[in-house]
């Protein structure tokens, strides 16, 4: 159902990649414009599946299952390694029989699945799990983290092989990569909320500094890592050949038979 609130429902995700998104929603000229609120990514999505939410920044796997309407300006992306998307293997990635995935995940498992088809030729059994690398990789060869609990890990230390899914889908397909977009149905999606979504983004990447020094310690994460995460790793304004990058992976992610038949890509 649409909302029946003046100010649109948005589902933000909790994740340090989306602060410089909603910095200027939270702090500058765009604040009350929109209702926030805030989940992980696969949350955002059935929040706005059930209508509990009006716009979210949504995982693209989910915003073409459901068929949802987006603004092309913004979303977090990748044009190389992202950093926060880890696929980490105690044995030979191309052994690997068992993947367990981030319960917080829908596009990032997808893309593991595949980069491990296309690339590696292995199909392994999912198994759903929080994301806490030792347990999972108690269950099953390989673990698949993402966001936050990525950065914790330190792929240069880690005592396993470690696949970057950024670096991975780069160097497959040449194209870059995105993982999610603001997302609702067609009716909510005004160009005024698109520019005020733009403008937000704007903002926060003005205030990067201050991003960093405010969120490193509340994230667990050295100054260093968010500064090279965010200007380095992520990207937040999105360009045509972004878009060929979500086209390409929307249509393989139909051949693994995962997305609704028929959707518009």
């Amino acid at each position: 159902m649409p909302s029946i609130y003046k100010q649109p429902r948005v589902c933000a995700v909790s994740y340090l990649n989306t602060v410089p998104l909603i910095w200027g929603i939270e702090h500058g000229a765009q604040r009350g414009i929109f209702d926030m609120g805030y989940a992980l990514p696969s949350e955002c999505a059935d929040q706005l599946a059930s209508g509990e939410a009006d716009i979210g920044i949504v995982p693209v796997i989910e915003m073409a299952r459901q068929k949802l309407d987006y603004f092309r300006g913004t979303g977090i992306a990748c044009r190389g390694a992202v950093r926060s998307i880890l696929l980490v293997s105690k044995v030979p990635i191309r052994e690997i029989k068992t993947l367990a995935t981030d319960t917080g995940s829908r596009t990032s498992v997808m893309l593991a699945r595949i980069i491990l088809a296309e690339k590696y030729g292995v199909q392994p059994k999912l198994i759903s799990r929080r994301a806490e690398l030792a347990p999972m990789l108690g269950e099953a060869d390989a673990a698949l983290l993402i966001g936050d609990p990525a950065l914790h890990l330190d792929p240069a230390t880690l005592p396993f092989e470690t696949l970057d899914l950024g670096l991975e889908w780069t160097q497959l397909t040449g194209l870059p990569m995105i993982f999610a977009l603001w997302s609702g149905r067609k009716e909510i999606m005004q160009p005024a909320f698109e520019r005020a979504f733009l403008d937000s983004c704007r903002e926060g990447l003005a205030h990067v500094d201050e991003i960093v020094r405010q969120q490193s310690p509340i994230r667990g994460i050295t100054e260093q890592l968010a500064r090279e995460y965010l200007t380095r790793h992520i990207v937040f304004e999105l360009e045509d050949r972004d878009h060929e990058g979500l086209n390409l992976f929307l249509k393989q992610a139909a051949a693994l038979d995962c997305v609704t038949a028929g959707v518009s890509l």
